[in-house]
């Protein structure tokens, strides 16, 4: 503390300077401290004439520590004598050449300083006190305060200093209550208007304005906020107060035109119409810049979520009621579009104007719940999922499928999912006008199916599994394989039948809405199975889509039989495009199925490598009889392995018969015991042709049309065969002879000529060499009704799969009598159909029938007491 007048003080030369108090001004006069601008302070010094000897003090003491001279000429014993004797000096005389730092006075007195007046000291903190509340007034009516502001900065410091800090706090806090509540609440509401965009507008305008007045007041008070209000418990600091009293105000104080309303409800009901104007579309009302800038002061008042929050999410929820009820009548497309831009810009709206994290969050979890959850029959209504997946709309299914997962509810999508799969399969499997199109229309199904699941619902597992589900349940429906007529899956048989295809056509075979598009190229390189321009892969690929229709057949004995026999035919024939893409067919069977399941199928394999070693040796036997121009080929083929084919009788040609009966002698001598039956249905030959144009041709015919068409080499120019005239020649019966005269009179390549013209051959007609038949290829293929099948031989073959499943059910029945000697019948059926659903779904019914034969047969009896079988030794 400074030393009180009249007091002792001992000088310290290197004490700080004090800082200069309001009004005051370094360097002046004496006679300045009697000025208005700086009172004089009780009981302290009067700081310019301290200043002033201080400088004279420290000048001196400067002099005579730079001067060595004189000290030397200082006599030692009058500085011992002065330093024993205490000499007192004057320092506000004007000489003080006699001052010795080193032997100076141990005691020092200040003398000439003058007591100020207490009148003096009251007027000033009243005139400044009288300063900063005309300052007040000024910032409020939106004038610069008279007083320049370093001023006002100062007086609010010295009023500090001077012990009051708090009476300054409180007044200055009244004013602005009384300026918020008397003066500037009425204008708002004045002006505020009826609308509550017009409040909210008028409100944040005011705020806008009081904001720059409290920060003004802030900047004049600044000494106040930071020595006082920092540390006051009673008291908050300027810049709460101010946000605090204008919140109070409109929040609390205000009312609306509506009586009991707040003005700050209708700020909030504002904020919420302002919104709809932007939901709706309507840009002259909407007002971006205030919307956010008012969201801005919600923060700053901290009432966001108290009083805003809850408001918007109703308004939100109330909206979205009306909303669904108004879109959700257009349709599921127009419905899910209309749902899906909502959400998004509800989400843009939330971060564009900065919405609290929560409100977003419970707002779009209130627009899902009621546009989503609670409309859900909209969105999964069966026949417009139906008509989004024919029309291949992807994007729709997309969009439909990412709204449903963003409540949660995506696999109740599965259900209808699923029904559609059933229906159009279905329809597809009972539909007898397209019956050879029934296996691409289903893998078409399959693959557009897989698309929408790849490329719209993010290839969810679940439904994947889903389409597998459908797919083997229409399948083995067995009211789709009653409507053929047959107990047996006619999938099954169209399957064979479509891979049989593939094998004979090869790549160019694969039909074009098959074909794989980039990413499955794609995604087969990345597993490193095959490069996107592989035509073989390409082959590979399709031949997978076929088996994996397959692998939802139950009753995997009809498609066994069926591409058994067209196996046969291929490789009889020489009509594989691919041995490679045979075996590997096979050897895909053979993973899927099991060893037993191509056992067969690989033993006609090798019976063709053992007829090619054959046809070696015999050619060898026969290399020093004469030369012919028949060759024969000859396939041995053994009866278990191959399928059975019925004896045709027919009159072969002599030179023809003469060479068959050779090989005979040949391979029985060879093979001693062993017996050649001959399968001429199975034959086919290559007949060189000559035309009256063009160069000879080669034709490619079956056996018998190879037969028919060496009859007419004895012809003479103008004769004819008649139908009767060739049956009798050739021996054929009359199913086969009239598809072999079809296949050469009324097909594609007319090498014959029938009379009269028609499609059907009568047993009338008669037949001549069509001598004017042209044709670019040089090898013509005409043996293609050898590769189809009659409905005889089809329904053969389906009657053959039923009679050996019957026996395959018996087998199974006495294997498990014989394991278990004794069980009941439920427990029967169960491990009966458990033991034959690889070879093929059996009924129940059969499975009844089988165990009555197997009873009749005395296998097993029928306990009736214990309602057992009992298995028979």
């Amino acid at each position: 503390m400074p030393p009180q007048l009249g007091s002792s003080y001992k000088y310290n030369p290197f004490r700080p300077k004090r800082k200069l108090l309001p009004g005051e001004e370094g360097g002046s006069s004496s006679s300045s401290r009697n000025s208005s601008s700086s009172p004089p302070l009780e009981g302290q010094l009067y700081p310019q004439s301290v200043a002033a000897k201080r400088q004279k003090i420290s000048h001196t003491l400067d002099n005579l520590h730079s001067s060595q001279a004189l000290q030397e000429k200082v006599d030692m014993s009058k500085i011992m004598g002065r330093m024993l004797q205490p000499k007192v000096i004057d320092l506000t005389s004007e000489r003080v050449s006699d001052f010795q730092p080193h032997s100076g006075a141990k005691r020092l007195v200040i003398k000439n300083l003058r007591e100020g007046k207490r009148e003096d000291v009251e007027k000033y903190y009243k005139k400044t006190w009288e300063e900063l509340d005309a300052a007040i007034t000024a910032v409020f009516s939106g004038q610069q305060p008279k007083s320049p502001l370093e001023v006002l900065c100062r007086g609010v410091e010295a009023t500090c200093r001077h012990g009051l800090a708090e009476n300054l706090a409180r007044h200055l806090k009244e004013r602005c209550k009384n300026y918020l509540e008397k003066t500037l609440l009425p204008i708002i509401e004045t002006e505020a208007g009826t609308t509550r965009v017009g409040a909210l507008r008028t409100v944040y305008r005011h705020w806008v304005v009081w904001n720059n007045q409290a920060t003004l007041l802030r900047s004049i008070f600044s000494y106040l906020n930071q020595s006082y209000l920092l540390n006051s418990k009673e008291l908050s600091q300027l810049e709460e107060q101010g946000i605090n009293q204008y919140k109070k105000t409109i929040w609390q104080k205000s009312l609306g035109i509506t009586e009991g309303q707040f003005l700050g409800g209708r700020v909030v009901s504002g904020v919420c119409e302002l919104v709809d104007y932007d939901r709706d579309g309507k840009s002259d009302l909407f007002d971006s810049t205030l919307l956010k800038e008012t969201i801005l002061m919600l923060r700053v008042f901290g009432i966001f979520g108290e009083a805003f929050h809850r408001n918007f999410v109703v308004a939100g929820h109330n909206y979205c009621l009306d909303f669904a009820e108004s879109k959700s009548h257009q349709g599921v497309k127009s419905y899910v579009a209309a749902v899906d831009q909502f959400l998004e810009k509800e989400a843009i709206r939330c971060d564009t104007y900065n919405f609290d994290s929560t409100t977003k969050r419970e707002l779009l979890d209130t627009c899902h719940n009621l546009l989503i959850k609670k409309r859900s029959e909209v969105l999964l209504d069966q026949t417009s999922l139906s008509n989004l997946i024919e029309e291949n709309d992807t994007s729709t299914l997309k969009t439909l499928y990412d709204l449903l997962k963003l409540s949660g509810i995506q696999q109740e999508l599965k259900k209808p999912f699923e029904a559609h799969i059933k229906k159009a399969g279905s329809s597809i499997v009972r539909e007898k006008e397209k019956v050879d199109d029934m296996v691409v229309r289903l893998l078409e199904l399959k693959r557009s199916l897989g698309l929408i699941i790849r490329d719209a619902f993010s290839e969810d597992a679940a439904f994947t599994y889903s389409l597998r589900e459908a797919f083997g349940n229409f399948i083995n429906d067995s009211k789709n394989t009653t409507a053929w007529g047959t107990n047996n899956s006619k999938v099954g048989e169209m399957i064979a039948k479509y891979i049989d295809m593939l094998l004979r056509g090869g790549e160019k075979a694969i039909p074009r809405s098959l074909q794989s598009d980039a990413k499955d190229r794609d995604a087969a390189e990345k597993q490193g199975t095959a490069s996107s321009g592989d035509q073989d892969a390409e082959l590979d690929r399709a031949l997978e889509q076929g088996l994996e229709l397959f692998r939802f057949i139950q009753g995997k004995d009809v498609f066994e039989a069926f591409y058994k026999k067209d196996l046969a035919r291929r490789l009889l024939m020489a009509r594989s495009a691919s041995q490679d893409a045979e075996r590997n067919m096979l050897a895909k069977l053979k993973g899927e199925c099991g060893y037993q399941f191509t056992h067969n199928l690989e033993q006609m394999f090798k019976d063709q490598e053992i007829a090619k070693d054959e046809m070696v040796a015999y050619k060898q036997s026969l290399s020093n009889t004469s030369k012919t121009t028949l060759d024969l080929q000859v396939n041995v083929l053994s009866a278990a392995a191959w399928p059975s084919y019925p004896d045709v009788k027919i009159n072969l040609p002599a030179e023809v018969a003469k060479h068959i009966e050779k090989y005979d002698m040949y391979y029985q001598k060879k093979h001693t015991g062993r017996r050649l039956t001959w399968k001429h249905s199975l034959a086919h030959s290559v007949v060189r042709a000559q035309f009256d144009k063009g160069a000879p041709k080669e034709l490619l015919v079956s056996a018998f049309q190879a037969i028919v068409l060496v009859l007419f080499n004895d012809l003479r120019e103008g004769e004819n065969l008649s139908y009767n005239n060739i049956q009798t020649y050739t021996g054929l019966i009359d199913a086969e002879l009239e598809r072999t005269l079809q296949s050469l009179a009324c097909g594609k390549f007319r090498v014959l000529t029938k009379h009269p013209k028609g499609r059907d051959v009568l047993h009338t007609d008669t037949f001549t060499v069509n001598t004017r038949f042209t044709d670019p290829k040089i090898r013509i293929k005409i043996n293609q009704i050898q590769l189809k099948e009659t409905k005889e031989e089809n329904k053969e073959t389906h009657e053959r799969v039923h009679q050996d499943r019957q026996y395959e059910t018996q087998a199974a029945i006495v294997r498990i009598m014989k394991t278990k000697k004794r069980i009941t019948h439920a427990r029967l059926t169960v491990e009966v159909v458990e033991q034959t659903k690889m070879r093929g779904a059996v009924e129940m019914s059969e499975i009844k029938k089988n165990i009555e034969k197997l009873i009749e047969k005395d296998y097993i009896e029928r306990d009736e007491d214990t309602g057992t079988y009992v298995y028979l030794a």
